[in-house]
């Protein structure tokens, strides 16, 4: 069903939302770092932002999160569970290359063989509502990795920008329960066709900035080929091992675990991790698997254009661009797998 929302009314809208939800949008922070975060007030929310920085899968996997507690009480060890999702809640303006990089995570975390509770039940209160890229930047490559910039999968609902409103699309059953809001009114013919042409010009943008489709197919069963290939000898060199890109990739999942105690009390808490930082890999023992830029670059690689479509069938790149757009150093995946396409394999 498509229906519309004038933007004179957006903030009322979110308003009528805050009773039951807790509203998570796009937000430019006071340090200058754009992120969704969890919405105070509804003039927060800043759609100006095509991608924020920091990507959607922070609500459902924070770059730290408190996973239980624990206390020393004499002789006995006393264990708390963290603070579980009280409320449902609404994810406000996600992308479509950010809504897919949740469900490559989904795979991960809620597949056959494992469930993390904590991701989980984090997905299962959550409503998403998917924004269109109406202009791509040049960075975006979302259409060589199996996306676009209108994909409507994985939201609930979604809105496309016609200027003075937002065509709503209730794609799920999470979004038909949005049906008979106050706000919204049906949308007309003109309102329709506006969309299209949006819809084309952004595909047309995309096309024309990126200049040609990437050569993805069959990359994953190239690699496999290429473990000592001397390409990565070369490919490493640029990169600093910062890990700006992982950090900000939106399908990257890699965390680390500590505790922290102090006296008879701590947390056990889970941070984000990099395959690119040295001590990623150390090993106990002290040996490291990859003790140099070549073997961690090779990891970042093959993990995403190898590893993760040998297990999940899919890229664990979705083509937002932010790994090329926030390089100190201006590493281009685009350029490292039209290199790779171009190597030979040594047989």
């Amino acid at each position: 069903m498509t229906l519309k929302l004038d933007k004179k009314e957006f903030i009322p809208f979110l308003q009528t939302l805050t009773g039951h939800y807790d509203l998570y949008g796009p937000v430019r922070l006071a340090e200058g770092v754009s992120a969704y975060k969890k919405i105070d007030r509804p003039e927060e929310v800043n759609f100006d932002l095509l991608n924020p920085q920091k990507p959607v899968k922070e609500v459902f996997f924070p770059q730290s999160e408190v996973m239980f507690c624990f206390r020393k009480a004499g002789k006995k060890n006393e264990v708390s569970a963290a603070e579980e999702v009280q409320r449902e809640r609404i994810i406000l303006g996600a992308r479509p290359c950010d809504i897919e990089a949740v469900s490559l995570i989904e795979e991960v975390y809620c597949g056959k063989e494992y469930t993390d509770v904590y991701f989980k039940r984090k997905r299962e209160a959550t409503t998403i509502v998917g924004m269109a890229c109406g202009a791509p930047v040049s960075t975006c490559f979302c259409a060589s990795t199996g996306g676009g910039p209108f994909v409507r999968k994985g939201s609930d609902l979604f809105f496309i920008d016609l200027g003075d409103a937002y065509l709503v699309e209730l794609i799920t059953e999470k979004g038909e329960r949005f049906r008979d809001n106050r706000f919204f009114k049906n949308a007309s013919s003109e309102d329709l066709a506006l969309a299209k042409e949006i819809e084309k010009k952004a595909i047309r943008k995309l096309e024309s900035s990126s200049g040609h489709a990437l050569p993805v197919a069959g990359i994953d069963k190239k690699l496999e080929g290429m473990l000592e290939s001397p390409l990565w000898a070369n490919m490493h060199e640029k990169c600093i091992g910062c890990s700006t890109c992982t950090f900000l990739c939106p399908t990257c999942h890699c965390f680390d675990i500590t505790d922290e105690a102090s006296g008879s009390t701590g947390q056990r808490v889970r941070n984000w991790d990099s395959c690119l930082s040295s001590l990623y890999s150390l090993e106990t023992s002290g040996h490291n698997p990859r003790s140099t830029g070549r073997e961690r670059t090779r990891q970042r690689i093959m993990h995403k254009l190898s590893y993760f479509p040998k297990l999940f069938g899919k890229l664990a790149c979705v083509g937002c661009g932010r790994c090329i757009l926030y390089c100190p150093v201006n590493f281009d995946i685009r350029q490292a797998i039209e290199e790779i396409q171009k190597e030979p394999v040594s047989k």
